[in-house]
């Protein structure tokens, strides 16, 4: 049995789109030199599980090496080339692989607004 894998296909334009921290979003470098990200849960249903089962108002999120890595290099005028650079540099044993975890990681970052172009 055939083991498929799925591929993305970046337009060139993607790898120009700058990204900047949401000015919004809170955040901290804790002891370790990892980055925690706040994440305000709103909305309906996060309304009724705080009120009813106890569920925080904020979510304290914290980033790996990775994820540290490039919250610092989010600085408003890197690309996402420039960013994929500096990730190589860092982790330059992970570099075949880099490109997909820095695409997923910016969407992600991206869907939950921590992050804007």
């Amino acid at each position: 049995m055939k083991n498929k894998t799925k591929t993305r296909t970046l337009s060139a334009n993607y790898m120009d789109i700058v990204f900047s921290k949401n000015a919004d979003i809170r955040w901290r470098v804790k002891e370790n030199s990892m980055v925690e990200v706040d994440m305000v849960n709103k909305g309906f249903f996060n309304s009724i599980a705080q009120k009813f089962f106890h569920r925080p108002r904020v979510s304290h999120i914290a980033l790996d090496k990775y994820g540290s890595t490039l919250w610092f290099a989010l600085d408003g005028t890197a690309t996402v080339n420039d960013l994929l650079s500096k990730m190589n540099q860092t982790f330059p044993t992970e570099s075949d692989k880099m490109l997909n975890r820095l695409v997923q990681f910016l969407t992600t970052l991206e869907k939950w607004e921590f992050i804007q172009r």
